[in-house]
């Protein structure tokens, strides 16, 4: 793996007709504030201009939330989704330290976020959690978000390839201290490690694939999903060897920060470059930088490649006991309601994975935790531990794979209450129905798609519309999406019903479409 210089940029004049958001990045980049921190923390949040506050902080990870101001969210990176219990110790004390405002949530991205956190505590937890190996760094904003993998890494009977390794170097070689450090919008990037890992929907994704007898990776490029366009990521028509990863991605990142659109941004997400150059000339601009960045041999051992992988199926929910690959050992997956945690329960989970596991703690898209390790003699053991009877490890069929983004508790562009809603609906249609399988359901408070709505079997969106005369907070309905070996997106079902009529609604549409059959005492 190379740690060769970056190349420099070319010369152009294109910082003419910057967006504002565009200008105030140019301006100052968010990590100069890391070293002034405690100074700026000192003088107080009200104190900042609001390009440092709402747009330079991500650059850290720290979030104002204008629904709760002077109450932050730190944002932190997790690769591969991976924790140890020091580490979620250390955030637990920090939520704790919140009192009533303190929470965390798993994301779609196997990461956790921390909300409630005052501004002046952010210097000290930023220097405590780099102690034990965290960090929050680019986060946020227009950044390389966090990089995923198979969650069950290392463990995993059915495993491919080991992708923790893998999505580590790549997040050490993106961060270097000359790597992007302004992208015209945030940037996914996914590592499959798994027949079940469906990556589609982010800019750049690695799937294991085989070329001539050898195990590597064909590139996916150009998933995601927006308020104007959503799409799935296409072959770029490349086979990489596993130790070309980080530079590549490194290349592609860089072209990115170098060619974007920063005039439009709801024209600037990675799909829309390929579109304005024809995949052909993107391919062959990515592989020029590339081959710059790693040299004319690491070039050359690139393969064409028509983009067959060995990704074929829906994730595994990895919930309840599942023997790992290691004789004598398995994880226990627990189902987190809607992704949100609390200061006890962190405690909790951390306590868990000391007694009964390696001390290791594994977060998923699904925005469940996995206590890998755990000696096959002591199942009986932790089934008993009071946390699983609220983080159950056999949850109910819609319950097991309901995905829920922040809402308006936290959110303000969220137009409903997302997790509050969500837990009460599944609730509600577990004790109507029974269902033959799992329904995986994801909720997003509005059109940015954060809940990633339209990967869901059903999907809903926070939206309005008119009863009785009124305004009233509703949902938009999606149905169809697939994350199988024929991946599918979503597509909208009802453009508005009123939340007060959604159990009704969902409740037909499962026996309609899902097979579901009405319990004796809700016929």
């Amino acid at each position: 793996m190379s740690s060769a210089p970056i190349p420099a940029p070319a010369a152009d004049d294109s910082a003419a007709g910057l967006s504002k958001v565009e200008q105030a990045k140019a301006d100052l980049c968010g990590l100069e504030l890391r070293p002034r921190l405690a100074e700026l923390a000192g003088e107080g949040w009200e104190s900042l201009d609001e390009a440092t506050l709402t747009i330079r902080l991500k650059w850290l990870g720290i979030f104002f939330r204008p629904v709760t101001p002077g109450r932050f969210m730190l944002r932190l990176r997790l690769a591969n989704g991976v924790i140890n219990a020091d580490q979620l110790e250390l955030l637990a004390e920090a939520v704790d330290r919140c009192g009533d405002y303190g929470s965390a949530d798993i994301t779609t991205r196997q990461n956790l976020q921390l909300r409630g956190l005052l501004f002046e505590d952010m210097p000290p937890l930023l220097e405590a959690m780099e102690r034990l190996g965290l960090t929050s760094r680019q986060s946020g904003h227009d950044n390389p978000r966090n990089i995923t993998g198979n969650p069950l890494a290392g463990i995993d009977p059915e495993e491919i390839v080991d992708t923790r390794p893998l999505v580590q170097a790549i997040q050490a070689r993106l961060f270097q201290a000359d790597g992007p450090r302004n992208l015209p919008r945030k940037f996914n990037v996914a590592v499959g490690g798994a027949p079940d890992s469906f990556l589609l929907h982010n800019d750049l994704a690695f799937l294991p694939a085989h070329h001539n007898g050898r195990l590597g990776f064909t590139v996916m490029v150009g998933g995601f999903f927006s308020a104007q366009r959503n799409e799935l990521a296409i072959p770029l028509g490349l086979w990489l060897e596993a130790d070309q990863l980080p530079d590549f991605s490194l290349a592609v990142l860089l072209h990115f920060e170098r060619s974007g659109n920063r005039q439009q941004r709801n024209k600037s997400r990675l799909m829309y470059l390929i579109d304005a150059l024809g995949l052909e000339a993107y391919r062959d601009a990515v592989l020029g930088l590339y081959g710059e960045l790693a040299g004319p041999e690491a070039l050359a051992r690139v393969q064409p490649h028509d983009g067959g992988h060995l990704v074929n199926r829906a994730p595994r929910d990895g919930l309840g006991w599942n023997p790992q690959k290691q004789e004598g050992l398995a994880w226990m997956g627990l189902h987190v309601p809607m992704g949100r945690l609390d200061a006890p329960t962190m405690f909790d989970l951390a306590d868990l994975a000391r007694r009964f596991g390696s001390g290791e703690l594994r977060l998923t898209e699904a925005q469940n935790v996995l206590i890998p390790g755990v000696p096959v003699g002591q199942r009986q053991e932790l089934e008993g531990e009071p946390l699983l009877q609220r983080f159950r490890p056999a949850p109910g069929p819609l319950q097991a794979e309901a995905v829920s983004c922040t809402g308006n508790a936290y959110c303000s562009f969220a137009l409903i209450p997302t997790k509050g809603t969500a837990q009460a609906l599944v609730e509600e249609l577990e004790r109507r129905v029974e269902l033959p399988h799992a329904v995986r359901t994801h909720w997003t408070g509005c059109p940015n798609a954060c809940g990633q709505p339209y990967m869901g079997q059903i999907g809903l969106m926070g939206a309005k519309t008119r009863k009785d005369g009124q305004m009233v907070e509703a949902a938009k309905i999606f149905l169809g999406g697939s994350m199988g070996a024929e991946p599918r997106l979503a597509e909208l079902h009802d453009k508005g019903v009123p939340l007060d009529e959604l159990p009704d609604v969902i409740e037909q549409l499962l026996v309609e479409r899902f097979g579901a059959r009405r319990k004796a005492a809700a016929a």
